[in-house]
């Protein structure tokens, strides 16, 4: 029996390869549970032409509990993203709801992207990623949502 985390992550994968999201392109592994989806930069900003990779976790509970999303290092520079590949952003955390996706994720984090006025990690960068030895997970966090500019 297929659990209802596996049919909404089938549902979707058949849906972002009819459908993807433009600047995405999720690489192919036989593993549903963890999808690996490439970023490339919005052409006109900071990040224009330059590729990176995001790692979406599933859940069990998907898609009532978010999936857990972080940047494979090299994370990009951005105010709001950790040199560990961890993401500030609300709808990752608090703000989830079900009806959100992996699509609307992504545009979500290039949107983030996009905005950017300067290529910098946050102020406290060094002290969270000590504090996140040995794997932890960013949804561990207690994460301070106060800065939508960027």
């Amino acid at each position: 029996m297929t659990s209802p985390s596996a049919s909404s992550r089938k549902k979707e994968l058949v849906e972002w390869q009819v459908n993807p999201p433009s600047g995405f392109k999720h690489k192919v592994t036989d593993n549903l549970q963890r999808w690996v989806i490439e970023v490339i930069g919005a052409p006109g900003t900071l990040y224009a032409g330059e590729t990176y990779q995001l790692q979406v976790d599933f859940p069990e509970h998907y898609p009532m509990e978010a999936p857990q999303v972080i940047f494979v290092p090299p994370a990009p520079l951005h105010p709001h993203i950790y040199s560990n590949g961890h993401i500030c952003l609300d709808i990752l955390y608090d703000s989830w709801s079900p009806a959100m996706t992996v699509s609307s994720i992504c545009i979500s984090i290039l949107s983030m992207l996009s905005s950017s006025t300067a290529k910098q990690r946050p102020p406290d960068n060094d002290r969270y990623v000590k504090n996140c030895k040995n794997g932890r997970s960013p949804k561990e966090t207690r994460w301070w949502f106060h800065d939508d500019k960027v």
